[in-house]
């Protein structure tokens, strides 16, 4: 193994290694796939929502034979104080249109399917092998340091995660930024797929996604999320790391409070837990993307930074699976003039900038700053919403006013003028 040259070496088994090893493995390259797990998916336990249209291209119909759970056709999100939720709620058949399906998925059985997608097409897993560094000759990366082994390739692809502690040794990544981080603790709850069903209002094969923000982070910049499997329900709370001593409430403790909540409580009433764990997510958006190709080298997925969360629509997945994809035509493009330097391999950002990634990420760049910035979206907002909804519903004898009244009298606690500025700023960042 020492002295062989593979075409293409991807380290890191996700969903990015994943798409660009098939898409690779299917135009006939010889490609091995690096993996620290026993498997694809090892490491990424409980869930999450994939929006289908990158992996679509890729694998059309793949949902008919993937392991999805539930089709997402309700969106709801929720403005939390310690006793209420003000929820908005939408759902509709067309958000199961194939143009625009999404899917709860778990991905240790999703990574791993797509996986073994890769392999049917004739790529090499290798796994429970760790990279710990990378062969670089004369500024060219030509493999990677595996364990007690070398392996030499023509090109290397890092899809190594959110933390890309490769893409670091090279001074392409830059450390670790607690403002373009979060930090998440997550858990699987097993019930039954009807008593699913029935709390969430959805048909069989369908679920809810459900995002939270409030009382559940103590006032952390961040927020929960819930995601309707077919018998179980991920729920998780995510936090921006630079904001995490704002109070003493741990990420656990959130994750508890989310859980104890009497919105959320009933939901999940009578469940067992299946999994619990942590991990980073990315939160930086466009202002974290690195350097993203060097001679012999590209980066993709997360560990290039390709993540969203505009508040209410969380992603990742969909530009894992793009990035993939794209690096792995760019890779194809190098190989047909047998150059794989900085230069041939530019292709890659030339594709991306094309492609819904950077056009997404670019769009909404003023928004994680914007986040940060607006601590009232996480304290003083849901309070008032909480005052206003209390103002139109209860009914206690007392005498009437008007809803103009009753929609100042609960704007007063934030105050109109920062009421109308965090709008502009808001609207502005979307």
């Amino acid at each position: 193994m020492d002295e062989e040259v593979f075409d293409v070496m991807i380290v890191g088994g996700g969903l990015a290694g994943c798409a660009a090893a098939y898409a690779l493995a299917k135009a006939g390259v010889e490609v091995v796939v690096v993996e620290r797990g026993p498997f694809s998916g090892s490491k990424n336990m409980t869930g999450g929502r994939l929006y289908g249209h990158s992996l679509e291209k890729l694998i059309p119909g793949f949902a008919a034979s993937a392991p999805v759970e539930r089709l997402i056709t309700r969106e709801r999100l929720s403005f939390l104080t310690d006793d209420s939720a003000t929820t908005m709620d939408f759902a509709s058949t067309s958000l199961g249109a194939p143009v625009c399906a999404s899917y709860a998925v778990l991905r240790a059985s999703f990574d791993q399917w797509l996986a073994e997608q890769a392999e049917n097409e004739g790529a090499l897993f290798v796994n429970e092998i760790r990279v710990d560094d990378l062969i670089v000759r004369d500024g060219r990366v030509c493999g990677v340091h595996a364990g007690e082994d070398d392996m030499e390739a023509k090109v290397v692809l890092l899809a190594d995660g959110a933390v890309s502690l490769l893409g670091q040794k090279l001074g392409m990544v830059a450390p670790l930024d607690p403002h373009a981080m979060a930090v998440s603790a997550k858990e699987v709850i097993q019930l039954d797929e009807k008593t699913v069903s029935d709390r969430f209002g959805c048909a069989p094969g369908e679920g809810c996604a459900w995002l939270f923000d409030g009382s559940c982070t103590d006032g952390h910049i961040g927020g929960g999320f819930l995601y309707t499997n077919r018998d179980s329900i991920s729920l998780g709370v995510v936090t921006t790391i630079g904001d995490i001593d704002h109070s003493d409430t741990s990420v656990p403790e959130m994750l508890k409070r989310l859980e104890r909540h009497p919105v959320v409580a009933p939901l999940i009433e009578g469940g067992t837990l299946r999994e619990y764990t942590g991990r980073m997510i990315l939160e930086g958006g466009i202002a974290a993307v690195p350097e993203l190709v060097r001679d012999g080298v590209l980066i993709a997925g997360d560990a290039a930074g390709f993540g969203l969360n505009t508040g209410y629509c969380v992603r990742g997945m969909d530009f894992a699976i793009e990035s993939g994809r794209l690096a792995a035509e760019a890779i194809l493009k190098a190989r047909e003039a047998d150059d794989y330097r900085a230069a041939s391999l530019g292709v890659y950002r030339t594709l991306l900038d094309e492609s819904f990634v950077m056009q997404d990420l670019r769009f909404y760049r003023g928004f994680p700053s914007f986040m940060e910035q607006t601590r009232r979206m996480f304290t003083e907002y849901p309070v008032m919403l909480e005052d206003l909804m209390l103002g139109m519903f209860r009914v206690d004898g007392a005498p009437p006013k008007k809803l103009t009244k009753k929609a100042l009298s609960a704007a007063k606690g934030v105050g109109l003028m920062a009421l109308a500025n965090d709008a502009r700023k808001g609207l502005k960042a979307l």
